[in-house]
């Protein structure tokens, strides 16, 4: 079996970039059985000539195949903390990023402007895209997309998905777009400068520089045309900001904060809404949500249509304010006016902790994961509303007290013969 020399940078998960289709696994749920691995690969090898790969790719391609364990284990494996959006955003808008980001726009300006003319995704966007997934081309992942999209394509967990991208996989061979031996990427099969998943290599690359094949690994002009065409197809809107640091008023309704509140710049105005620097918004019908990623207490954002596209690339708030972050950065914008507060990071257990609790209390939060997603939001600003708590949906240390000391209120409350405390 191949080694891991190192465990490969993932910055989105690989479902992200493309649109489920009709299933191609090979277990039908998470509780059968797998195959075992040498009758799986005889199931995809059927299931690739079926779909149209060629003979000659699946003979070449199928002998180097190998299950890789490790894989499974970075499938499974979760961070032991919840990153902070402090944390999060120096690392991804570091000093060095920025500088390198804008000597790579210099570097490529005639490629990107053509790229902008062409599907109007401004350069900054581009390279800030850039710069997240693989710092500029810094890593790309060392392992063979194949091994990792079959290890996972004959594992329980989520074979249909993966079934349909090694199905794809061999599609990109079959077009001789990469060769067999270079087809390498992250464990979960993304690859090239910006990481594309087989099916929106497919889907969505395009041959940027004419010469007839689309290489994501070695071809800057593919890796620009193609960035840009995935995301004017998923609803970029040519002229408009992502969002901007505003600055809220004492007084801000909290419970308006979050993706799930949509109003005008004038109406976000009207409620005291300045820029970070205190200038005022302009009149604008243009829709926006305000967020709050580090609570009420670190910076305010307002985020328009633009912003959303970014989350359809990846499904993060934080990720998505880092593109944005970081693209006002390469063309000289400053830091932001309010730095996010010092705060001491999550277990993850400790997340699955205050989920299990606001459900306890009568405000579902789905699923305890240990993940902040939007229901878990939505339950954190009941709960913070009904305590008189700022409901900005923020999760931290002091929400998972306040959790705590409701819950114990609750079952004192609840048990006459209990001690009064």
């Amino acid at each position: 079996m191949r080694a891991i020399s190192r465990r490969s940078r993932v910055y989105a998960c690989a479902c992200i970039f493309g649109v489920l289709t009709p299933a191609l696994g090979i277990t039908s749920n998470s509780t059968t059985e797998p195959l075992p691995f040498d009758d799986c690969l005889s199931e995809l090898r059927g299931r690739a000539l079926a779909d149209g790969v060629s003979a000659q790719t699946v003979e070449a391609a199928f002998p180097s195949i190998e299950r890789n364990e490790r894989i499974i284990e970075l499938d499974r494996k979760q961070p032991e903390f919840v990153s902070s959006f402090q944390s999060y955003l120096d690392r991804a808008v570091s000093p060095k990023r920025i500088d390198t980001g804008r000597d790579k726009l210099a570097q490529h300006q005639a490629q990107l402007a053509d790229v902008y003319r062409s599907y109007g995704v401004p350069p900054r966007y581009l390279v800030a895209f850039w710069g997240l997934e693989t710092n500029y081309g810094g890593y790309f992942g060392k392992l063979p997309v194949l091994d990792s999209l079959a290890t996972l394509a004959c594992d329980t967990r989520r074979s249909e998905f993966f079934g349909h991208e090694f199905i794809h996989a061999l599609h990109i061979l079959d077009s001789q777009a990469i060769e067999l031996d270079a087809m390498r990427g992250s464990w979960a099969g993304a690859m090239g400068h910006t990481q594309f998943i087989p099916s929106t290599y497919r889907a969505h690359a395009v041959d940027g520089n004419g010469d007839g094949q689309i290489d994501l690994w070695n071809s800057l002009p593919d890796v620009f045309a193609s960035s840009a065409n995935f995301l004017r197809i998923i609803g970029w809107q040519p002229g408009e900001r992502w969002g901007r640091e505003v600055r809220l008023p004492a007084d801000f309704p909290w419970a308006e904060s979050g993706l799930s509140t949509r109003k005008s710049v004038t109406e976000w105005k009207a409620l005291g809404i300045t820029r970070a620097d205190g200038r005022p918004l302009a009149n604008s019908d243009l829709q926006g949500s305000i967020l709050v990623p580090a609570g009420h207490r670190g910076p305010a954002f307002i985020v328009y249509d633009n912003f959303r596209v970014i989350m359809r690339w990846n499904a993060s708030i934080s990720y998505a304010l880092a593109v944005g972050h970081l693209a006002d950065r390469i063309v000289g914008g400053g830091e932001l006016a309010q730095r996010p507060p010092e705060e001491k990071a999550l277990r993850i257990s400790e997340m699955e902790t205050i989920q299990r609790q606001l459900t306890a209390l009568g405000f579902d939060s789905g699923e305890p994961d240990g993940r902040l997603g939007p229901k878990t939001r939505a339950a954190i600003r009941a709960f913070q509303q009904q305590a008189g708590l700022p409901a900005d949906g923020h999760a931290d240390q002091g929400l998972l007290e306040a959790l705590r000391m409701e819950s114990q209120s609750r079952q004192t409350d609840s048990d006459p013969a209990a001690p009064s405390l």
